[in-house]
């Protein structure tokens, strides 16, 4: 046998076995309902991917609800595509933008409590297939809304309702809750080497 017969037959035996691997970790997935998913960490990344999920379930023509807290004044690229050619997508914003340029506690605890009114409403209305709760982690770590109350919401939602929350931290109970959690490492960002935000690609 040539030395690429050798390699090809060693590949297809590494593929077969793999291929094994995989067929049988789909063959034990039998759960069918929706899937609570945590995006954290200090990478960038964690909406974005939020939004890539918004774009898979449209591509279905499933129904999306997006609620963003701290985000807001400063307009976004998803906020425009999805404003303007989505209607499918039900999306608020807290609309206060960073809470550390607002500097104003009482607030911006009015205005997290107001947004998680609507969230609240996604939550318990199953036509909805995803909701996204963007940032949310800040409004559980800075003490904004009461961690216990939207935990019962998250575990009390529809069978079937996905849910996705980005933001750092979050502590470890939204960890315990989540059934995927993915944490964004940062290695490097373009903002330490005096790079501005992108349009188009940061907002």
């Amino acid at each position: 046998m040539t030395d690429d017969g050798k390699k090809q037959l060693s590949h297809q035996k590494k593929m077969e076995k793999l291929k094994d691997s995989v067929d049988a970790s789909i063959a034990s997935a039998d759960i069918e309902r929706g899937v609570s998913i945590l995006l954290t960490g200090n990478g960038k990344g964690k909406s974005s991917s939020a939004f890539g999920m918004v774009m898979r379930a449209l591509g279905y023509d499933y129904k999306v609800g997006v609620v963003q807290f701290i985000k807001g004044e400063q307009l976004s690229g998803e906020e425009l595509y999805v404003r303007d050619h989505c209607p499918a997508v039900r999306f608020y914003q807290m609309g206060t933008g960073f809470t550390w340029d607002t500097q104003d506690r009482s607030g911006d605890i009015a205005a997290a409590q107001r947004t998680w009114a609507v969230a609240l409403e996604l939550l318990v209305d199953p036509s909805y297939h995803l909701v996204v709760l963007d940032e949310l982690t800040y409004m559980l770590s800075f003490k904004y809304l009461d961690q216990e109350t939207v935990l019962a919401a998250l575990r009390d939602r529809p069978e079937n309702q996905s849910v996705v929350v980005t933001g750092r931290g979050g502590g470890s109970e939204l960890v315990s809750w989540a059934d995927t959690v993915s944490e964004v490492k940062e290695i490097k960002h373009a903002y330490n080497a005096g790079i501005k935000a992108r349009l188009g690609v940061d907002f």
